[in-house]
């Protein structure tokens, strides 16, 4: 009687190590599996190259594109695969390192022999040279023939911050998504904007969300959309960690939520 209860017990336990390996492996090797269309692309901009992710979705007419801009650690495979898993839900996904000849030694992200010098440069950028990148890449979305020339922008932890202040330097944007980023700190900068822009913050990052009201009040004192949710819980960065299955349960369910929001957005 004792081995009948310890063989299903055990066979039980093996299922549920397989499905978590499985959902594991399903983040871990996403790029690997995908079906969809990946490049590398190299842009002109000024005397630099701007290095980019481009990832199509198999679709069968001309979609909005959307640039994402990555988080103080540089293109990393997270950012990667965030990209790949939005083109499978219709989008042209465009990946832009903002770390691209970023000095004689180092021309891009992956370059760099640490995560904590890529961070460390990201905030050595010269926000003209941001700027110029992300130009680069609407102009070359909004005349890329697979795509609708309707374009939007994402940005998470620092490329959410840079993600709302170009929204302060492009008129023509759909709209900006700002994971968990600061606006800008002088009110006068939010004078410019047209695009929305849709604000995703964790509870548990009052860094970030003490700049909230901030936002609110220029964008209102301009009659700006600024719709933005707070998710019980999460902490910074929760749409990276979140997509982990190990990730902590909080972030794991910000993730989702934010993931259905930003489709809703994304598809207005």
């Amino acid at each position: 009687m004792k081995n009948s209860l310890k063989i299903p017990t055990l066979i039980l336990l093996t299922f549920i190590f397989s499905v978590h390996l499985i959902a594991q492996d399903k983040v871990e090797n996403r790029l690997e599996v995908s079906p969809l269309h990946h490049e590398w692309v190299e842009l002109a901009a000024g005397d630099k190259t701007l290095k980019s992710f481009i990832v199509y979705p198999q679709v069968s007419e001309p979609v909005k594109a959307v640039i994402i801009i990555h988080e103080n650690r540089g293109l990393t495979d997270w950012v990667r695969n965030f990209a790949d898993q939005l083109a499978a839900e219709g989008y042209i996904a465009f990946a832009p390192d903002m770390l691209s000849d970023f000095n004689e030694e180092f021309s891009q992200t992956s370059d760099f022999p640490s995560s904590d010098e890529a961070r460390n440069a990201i905030y050595e950028l010269d926000p003209k040279c941001v700027s110029s990148y992300l130009n680069v890449a609407f102009k070359y979305l909004k005349n890329l023939p697979a795509a609708n020339g309707r374009v939007s922008v994402i940005g998470f932890c620092w490329g959410g911050s840079q993600s709302f202040r170009y929204a302060t330097n492009n008129p023509d944007l759909k709209e900006a998504l700002v994971f968990y980023g600061t606006g800008p700190k002088e009110s006068i900068k939010y004078m410019d904007i047209q695009a929305p822009v849709y604000g995703f913050y964790g509870e548990n990052d009052q860094r970030v969300n003490s700049t909230i009201d901030a936002s609110k009040k220029a964008m209102d004192n301009y009659q700006h959309i600024f719709d933005y949710e707070i998710y019980e819980g999460a902490g910074h960065a929760y749409m990276r960690s979140g997509d982990d299955p190990d990730g902590p349960e909080a972030n794991i369910m910000a993730r989702n939520k934010s993931w259905e929001r930003m489709l809703m957005i994304l598809g207005q």
